[in-house]
């Protein structure tokens, strides 16, 4: 009994030292919480293969998943050896900052503020990552800064290096996994048990059961129960821990 107050009481003072020293000056004191662990599939699939890759992905996680449709209708993007693929990849390429450079897609409605991971799965196209995904990308990639990031690539032959370039590109500030994953024609069979090895690989369960969010001095102050665990805001009744100080209601 005395060794669990002792331990429960260590832990609370080292708690109450970190939010102490944490920021007087509005540096961040990280915190561990739930919310936000929601994981969201972005793909676009011209031959079906990226959505076969999507259906084999969320048999194995919970996720929803986000599907981007171009604009325009029964483009045949590689009629005349890709003409048409070529050319709005090189629109982009030319001018990359340019919201005019980038095809149109469907709107869409998912609010990307719910997740804390977001999976791209996306064909390559000559070496470079499909226009219709980039589209979305640049107009959506801001708002992943800090989340978790995933990335599979789907193609023929071609290694996947710039599709990750143009990725990297349209999401700067993502956390990135630390592996991308490549399915092409001589694996793809085999995607389910590629796909499964990719998430252990990348640590998914782990890295996004709890995924991080930010206090600061000025915006929150943590309150904690008496076995030094964050509470979300102060309990109606009971005794708790404000500011390093004991607080009984």
């Amino acid at each position: 009994m005395m060794k669990t107050l002792f331990r429960r009481c260590m832990t609370l003072l080292a708690l109450i030292a970190v939010v102490a020293c944490g920021d007087h000056e509005g540096n961040e004191v990280k915190a561990q919480t739930a919310e936000g662990g929601k994981t969201l599939v972005v793909y676009y699939s011209y031959t079906n293969n990226c959505r076969d890759i999507v259906n084999s992905l969320t048999s194995q996680i919970t996720a929803d998943v986000l599907e981007i449709q171009p604009a325009e209708k029964g483009l045949k993007y590689e009629a005349d050896n890709y003409a048409l693929g070529t050319q709005l990849l090189n629109a982009i390429k030319a001018n990359p900052n340019d919201a005019g450079s980038y095809p149109a897609i469907d709107p869409v409605s998912t609010v990307l503020s719910d997740y804390g991971t977001i999976i791209i799965v996306t064909p390559l196209w000559w070496s470079q990552m499909a226009a219709i995904m980039q589209t979305y990308l640049f107009n959506y990639g801001p708002q992943m800064a800090n989340k978790n990031i995933g990335l599979i690539v789907s193609s023929a032959s071609s290694g996947i290096n710039g599709v990750v370039n143009d990725c990297k590109r349209l999401v700067p500030d993502g956390r990135y996994f630390s592996e991308n994953l490549w399915i092409h024609n001589s694996n793809r069979s085999n995607r389910s048990a590629l796909i499964q090895n990719w998430l252990t690989s990348i640590n998914y369960q782990q890295v996004t059961a709890v995924p991080r969010t930010r206090l600061t001095a000025a915006s929150s102050t943590p309150i904690l129960d008496l076995s030094g665990r964050l509470l979300g805001q102060e309990p109606a009744k009971g005794i708790y821990i404000k500011n390093g100080k004991k607080i009984a209601k």
